[in-house]
């Protein structure tokens, strides 16, 4: 009898695998994996099912870390704290703030598992800060072999380089030793300006503000801008009921009820972002750094994300919102515009350059590839990367030439993983095909 059904966060990605297996630790990790691959299965690792993509899908074995959540080591003093790596940002979060430590920096959503977070190149906004592998001091990969590796700058380097953001290709991770920062408050101030007049200081904004990142909704010419501040200073966190008010009702309940509205008279979507638009104000919020970043996100939507050099960021932007607007496309939801530093994981989308992300999302129940696609189009002038979670319509011969480190990350993955256990068809489509390996691997 097969396992049950297994769906993403948005439901739109599934698959039926001959198991699913919930492993408590290490060593039922090291057991399931060896055993699954010895079988003949494919395996795939999974965390909170966040990604937009099926690259946890499988008709093998679904390896389901989110029983191994513990905090296994930690040292205040130098901020090195090791987690089991299915632990999610949420309650990372909460234990470092426990330990008087927090994350450099986070993006905006906090249920993924930090396997899955760091696996897909998963980023926050900062023209200092790159993205959340590059905080990655160590790490252990489980392979299909049933060893158990240990990857560092000191130990096997191109591989820990490679599986930093590995995409599950190269072995299943069951701990992370992560580089942590004293615990800080963070001052948020959102705030609606002119795009024209956003775009014109954008170098001022992206470099004279810890964070900077803004939302833009086509069909508007209002950029909500988020400028964030880090202190040593306590938090002074707003009321809870303005908290709640602000994200639950008008963040969630608010944002459902026009995006129902689109979906249910699509040509009326400009006229209601001009509506949202205009109804939006300034706000302020200051409290210890992992509860500003993340935001709770109830809405369920698709999302494209893509990395360019942060040069282009006006250019790509302003040919986003032409061809959106000149096509009269439906797309509700504000483009979200935001810049990481360059960093050294062979796949990370900020590899060797200082990155722009534009990304572009699509309410649930309403078509999306024709945007989406459209959107791809303008990226690929500049050379974009996708966000390896997230919706985008490449090939391993689209992307292959956007990465200088490609043909080490296949070396590394030819090596640790030779018959492709690891593969399937998210990896062999955008990743390339792995020797070896026929085993049922598709997805339903």
């Amino acid at each position: 009898m097969r396992a049950a059904t297994w769906v993403n966060w948005t439901g739109d990605q599934r698959c039926a695998p001959a198991a699913i297996v919930r492993p408590a630790g290490e060593d039922e990790l090291v057991a399931a994996v060896h055993a699954a691959a010895a079988r003949g299965d494919g395996v795939r690792p999974v965390g909170s099912g966040h990604s937009f993509t099926d690259c946890a899908c499988t008709d093998g074995v679904l390896v389901d870390l989110s029983r191994m959540q513990r905090v296994l080591d930690a040292e205040p003093a130098t901020g090195l704290v090791t987690v089991e790596a299915g632990i999610t940002l949420n309650r990372l979060g909460h234990e470092l703030a426990a330990r008087g430590l927090a994350l450099e920096n986070q993006g905006d959503i906090d249920a993924q598992t930090l396997a899955g977070a760091t696996a897909t190149g998963t980023h926050g906004t900062g023209a200092r800060f790159p993205n959340l592998s590059a905080s990655i001091a160590a790490l252990r990969l489980v392979t299909a072999a049933g060893a158990v590796l240990d990857l560092s700058p000191d130990h096997d380097p191109e591989a820990f380089l490679a599986a930093r953001v590995g995409v599950g290709a190269l072995g299943v991770v069951s701990r992370i030793a992560l580089r942590c920062v004293p615990l800080f408050t963070l001052h948020r101030r959102d705030a609606p300006r002119p795009l024209d007049a956003t775009l014109d200081r954008l170098d001022e904004h992206v470099d004279g503000n810890d964070h900077f990142e803004f939302w833009v909704f086509p069909y508007t010419r209002t950029a909500l801008t988020r400028t964030c501040a880090r202190s040593p200073a306590p938090p002074s966190p707003p009321p809870a009921w303005r908290r709640r008010l602000q994200e639950d009702v008008v963040e969630n309940r608010l944002l459902e009820l026009v995006c129902r509205t689109g979906r249910a008279a699509p040509r009326g979507v400009p006229r209601l972002n001009r509506l949202v638009a205009a109804a939006m104000s300034a706000s302020e919020v200051a409290d210890h750094a992992h509860k500003v970043f993340a935001t709770q996100r109830r809405v369920r939507f698709n999302e494209l994300e893509y990395g360019i050099p942060r040069e282009h960021a006006r250019a790509a932007v302003e040919r986003v919102l032409d061809v959106i607007e000149r096509r009269r496309m439906p797309i509700g939801f504000p483009l979200e515009v935001r810049f990481a530093a360059a960093d050294d994981a062979l796949l990370s989308t900020a590899h060797e350059r200082a990155t722009c992300y534009v990304a572009v999302h699509q309410y649930r129940g309403m078509e999306f590839e024709t945007c989406f696609r459209a959107v791809e189009a303008v990226m690929d002038d500049y050379g974009g990367r996708p966000h390896w979670g997230k919706r985008h319509y490449q090939t391993a011969a689209t992307l292959s030439e956007r990465y200088p480190g490609w043909s080490r990350f296949a070396a590394v993955r030819a090596r640790l993983d030779p018959a492709g256990a690891f593969t399937n068809d998210y990896v062999r489509r955008c990743l390339g095909v792995s020797s070896g390996r026929t085993a049922r691997t598709s997805v339903p």
